[in-house]
């Protein structure tokens, strides 16, 4: 007899941030854009993600941050500070918010995200989930028990363009199931944000990007 597959509860949505602050977030923007103009990039695509996260249909939305919430956090997200050290560590550290599974994990870097994706996301079989990101790292990072989080993210190279791969060859070769969710492309540098914007018009950060680029032109 096949086993039946299993079934896991509605998923808890990660979303690993960092304050908007300038000087602090978007650096690789600066330049062409100025410190302060790439904060509020920051800003716009934090909050089209937090946006997709809350239309999603997802058990929690938990912001693990660096830095103090704002009035640019919207009502229904909780809030718990981001873990010291190197990116691994504040990746495996953040999946210790959720006492059971499944969870994803994902970033600020990627205003594109919609609801729809989330919602596309198979939550009814599988150990793991992965997006990969075009840059060569990952946009999601997922398990169906949380506690594996910790020994299967540590010790692997963080932004680097073998990030992608290593990670998920490490959950393969733990004798997981992965489940690869699309490709997305990270908002990293200036040529990353046209691209993003491009694809996505109708967001915040499209929105945030076209008025930088006004002012920018008028500095110049």
């Amino acid at each position: 007899m096949t086993p039946a597959p299993r079934r896991h509860t509605a998923p808890t949505v990660l979303v690993l941030a960092k304050e908007p602050v300038p000087g602090r977030v978007k650096t690789r923007l600066t330049p062409p854009y100025s410190p302060a103009q790439a904060a509020i990039l920051a800003q716009a695509a934090l909050a089209d993600t937090l946006d997709a996260v809350l239309r999603a249909a997802v058990r929690r939305r938990v912001l693990v941050l660096d830095g103090e919430p704002g009035p640019w956090l919207p009502a229904g997200v909780e809030v718990v500070p981001q873990a010291d050290g190197e990116l691994d560590e504040r990746i495996a550290a953040a999946f210790a918010a959720v006492s059971d599974g499944p969870a994803l994990l994902i970033g600020m870097d990627t205003p594109q995200l919609t609801a729809g994706l989330l919602d596309a996301v198979d939550w009814c079989g599988g150990d793991a989930w992965f997006g990969p990101a075009a840059d060569g790292g990952f946009w999601a990072l997922g398990f169906a028990d949380p506690s594996l989080a910790p020994s299967l993210v540590r010790g692997v190279p963080m932004s680097t363009p073998e990030t992608g791969r290593l990670q998920r060859h490490r959950l393969a070769t733990a004798g997981l199931t992965v489940c690869d969710l699309p490709a997305l492309r990270d908002v990293d540098t200036a040529d990353d944000a046209v691209a993003v914007a491009a694809e996505a018009p109708g967001t915040r950060f499209a929105a945030a990007l076209a008025r930088a680029d006004v002012r920018a032109e008028g500095v110049a």
